[in-house]
């Protein structure tokens, strides 16, 4: 008796997340569906981009357009962008989005600021 596989089905996804978070050292970029399930991603560290050239905003803006490219493959048409952080690459991530034909219906920034900020040290006795 044979065993009949099953052919997978691609996963077809028409609207998803991007979330950049670019540091002062790294860009991430991470695409997900709505329900927040990761679809691709890609770094510059991962694309080759060693030492200073990692935090540039050339560098962001090729991994926003690697990780698009990838995920173009599940049908991808509608994206909402989330960004953290302080780096270089920020804005010209969200360019990358937009030249790869992405229709962007939001930009949210998702930076932590701190309320109170950090205990300060305790007072010196003399």
């Amino acid at each position: 008796m044979a065993t009949v596989k099953k052919r997978k089905e691609k996963k077809s996804v028409n609207e998803g997340n991007i979330y950049i978070q670019a540091t002062f050292n790294n860009t991430i970029v991470t695409i997900t569906d709505l329900k927040g399930n990761t679809l691709s991603w890609a770094s510059s560290g991962g694309l080759g981009f060693r030492g200073a050239k990692k935090s540039t905003p050339f560098a962001s803006q090729a991994v926003a357009e690697s990780a698009i490219q990838k995920a173009l493959s599940y049908g991808l048409r509608e994206v909402h962008v989330y960004i953290k952080g302080p780096g270089a690459g920020r804005e010209q991530a969200i360019r990358a989005v937009g030249s790869m034909g992405l229709k962007v219906k939001t930009i949210h920034d998702v930076t932590p600021i701190p309320h109170n900020g950090c205990r300060p040290r305790k007072t010196r006795r003399m």
